[in-house]
């Protein structure tokens, strides 16, 4: 282990005395003799051979020199210290090297190089996560670190099928403009309170993405591991928002449009309002919103009924497990448009 150990380091190295050697050749020079005599024991010890050279005992005699004059028996015990570190530098390098290829992977598939806590990746796509719990045992952490990989794995195929929007629509939907017969179809999967998906849906408006599309606004409230909802009052709004497409009106692109691009009285854009509003008057909110859009007080309790009831209730379980179990959501928002899958903020 040491010389592979002594290898690492000498790689780590390199790139600054190359830089170095451009001033000092000599030192170039003797940091290339040690590297080949480290490679050529690394490789031995690869193929399961024998070390030829003494490379293992050079690292430590240089190591140790100074020791054996003013303290000897502080040798032994030194050299497996030695020993022991050597294990632990190969061990984590393995562990890093591990840990980068899923990451690199886990963006490439789903956009986050963090599968089971999506926010935490600052390497990825914008978006709010859809968290799993978090492990509370040894044994708990390391069925996770497997399953990620399971996921990983299983989903690539994702990166190279054909994404129909078509075929990811739950019914009943409505669509963020009017429909046109001569616009591609397009879905945006979006949570009523995930700020990012407040500026995503500007951004799609701004530049004319509704225009050139004929967008399905398919509203996923994220739940939490232990049953709630990520963002206070998003089920509600996600509610109402199922119970006007159920009974075939057209409030829900006004209700999106009006949370996500207007604000109150105090300038406090609505989507904020209802983070911190109470659920009773979150929900005088949306009434009030159906009153001004011009639904009868008739419509308006029909809607609140509805959204209350069991059929919106399974729509949010068939929409769960579409996102989840069918698209392979890690966070939103998720777009599907121009035949593939866009992970988080949508950038014209």
């Amino acid at each position: 282990m040491v010389c592979i150990a002594a290898f690492i380091i000498l790689c780590l190295v390199g790139v600054f005395v190359a830089i170095l050697s451009i001033f000092r050749r000599d030192i170039g020079r003797k940091y290339w003799a040690v590297f080949k005599k480290s490679w050529g024991c690394v490789g031995k010890k690869v193929t399961l051979q024998k070390c030829e050279t003494n490379f293992k005992d050079d690292v430590k005699n240089s190591l140790l020199s100074k020791v054996v004059l003013k303290h000897p028996k502080w040798v032994k015990p030194l050299g497996t210290a030695i020993e022991v570190g050597s294990v632990l530098i190969v061990f984590i390098t393995i562990w890093s090297l591990v840990e980068s290829i899923k990451a690199l992977l886990a963006i490439w598939v789903f956009g986050t190089c963090n599968v089971s806590q999506p926010e935490s990746c600052a390497l990825g796509a914008e978006v709010c996560g859809i968290e799993a719990a978090e492990p509370t045992n040894p044994i708990e952490w390391t069925g996770r670190w497997f399953s990620e990989w399971g996921e990983i794995f299983t989903n690539i195929p994702d990166r190279f099928h054909s994404w129909n929007a078509e075929d990811y629509l739950v019914e009943p939907y409505s669509f963020a403009t009017q429909y046109q017969d001569n616009k591609p179809l397009a879905i945006d999967i979006f949570d009523p309170g995930c700020t990012i998906c407040m500026q995503s849906y500007r951004n799609q408006k701004d530049s004319g993405f509704f225009e050139q599309n004929n967008t399905v606004l398919m509203v996923y409230p994220i739940e939490l591991p232990d049953g709630g909802y990520k963002f206070a009052n998003s089920d509600l709004i996600a509610r109402y928002i199922h119970a006007s497409d159920l009974l075939d009106t057209d409030y829900t692109m006004q209700i999106v449009d009006r949370l996500f691009t207007e604000s109150d009285n105090n300038g406090v854009n609505y989507q904020a309002v209802f983070l911190g509003a109470s659920r009773e008057k979150a929900e005088q909110l949306l009434q009030k919103w159906l009153q001004d859009f011009g639904a009868s007080k008739k419509e308006i309790e029909q809607i609140q009924r509805a959204a209350l009831g069991d059929e919106v209730t399974e729509i949010m379980a068939q929409v769960k497990t579409m996102v989840e179990s069918t698209i392979h959501v890690k966070g939103i928002p998720t777009l599907i448009y121009d035949g593939k899958k866009h992970n988080g903020l949508y950038r014209p």
